[in-house]
């Protein structure tokens, strides 16, 4: 069959990256070592049916408007996780989030930056969304470590008379700076460092360097400034804390 044989490179490609992954985390004894192999598989099934279901709808408003949605959700679901379920988490989680893009959408398509359509609506949701979810991941997790490293201090301003929030104001700043880092590094380094896929897939889809080149600057300010709301928001919704949060898995 010739799609397998076309598919059979790509295969021994990822499988071999995989294990070299495992390998790795194996040799040094990283607990859970399985989760790049398993997180590659997941990645690749996921992206079989989205590309399959995209195929026919990513023209359709209402299609890539309920696409979106579901990305929203299950990005919102997967930061909520990695700092500890629960309904406020999940709630702070989904405004943050949904304030970010809401804004950076707006601005993106109400400037005419980039042509409103159902088509940009969906790429550049899915990156705006993706790169949200784990500033979200960052800022949460960094602030909850933050303030269970420094839980002295913490009880030390209770004691002098501040509030929960004056308490914990230093650590929740330094949280949004440090869950900011990769996308600021990301964006700073672009064109010399790394080159971003939206760029890529653009020229390998026949758009000029300098069309291309556009978009992913539009793509990249988008999502620093998604990542700013989403970020502050998350650590000032967390920053009231008046007991020691348990220590994260």
């Amino acid at each position: 069959m010739p799609i397998v044989h076309e598919l059979a490179p790509t295969l021994l490609g990822v499988a071999v990256l995989a294990l070299v992954a495992v390998g790795v985390l194996a040799a040094y004894g990283v607990p859970h070592r399985w989760a790049p192999a398993l997180a590659i598989l997941r990645g690749a099934a996921q992206l079989a049916v989205i590309s399959v279901v995209l195929a026919g709808v990513i023209t359709d408003p209402l299609w890539v408007a309920l696409a979106l949605l579901v990305m929203f959700s299950v990005a919102a679901a997967t930061a909520t996780r990695r700092i500890g379920w629960s309904a406020e988490h999940a709630v702070m989680m989904a405004t943050a989030m949904a304030v970010g893009v809401v804004v950076s959408f707006s601005v993106v398509f109400l400037t005419g930056a980039i042509e409103f359509s159902a088509r940009y609506a969906l790429a550049i949701g899915g990156i705006v969304i993706g790169n949200s979810m784990s500033i979200a991941t960052l800022a949460g997790r960094r602030f909850t470590e933050a303030v269970g490293d420094h839980w002295d201090e913490v009880e030390g301003w209770l004691a002098l008379g501040a509030t929960p929030r004056q308490s914990t104001l230093e650590l929740a700043r330094n949280a949004v700076y440090s869950a900011l880092i990769p996308s600021v590094d990301q964006t700073k380094t672009t064109g010399l460092v790394t080159l971003p896929g939206a760029f890529v897939g653009a020229i390998f889809g026949g758009v000029s360097p300098l069309e291309a080149g556009r978009f992913q600057v539009v793509v990249l300010a988008a999502i620093m400034a998604a990542g700013a709301l989403t970020a502050v928001i998350v650590s000032a919704w967390l920053a009231p804390v008046r007991v020691r949060p348990a220590a994260l898995r």
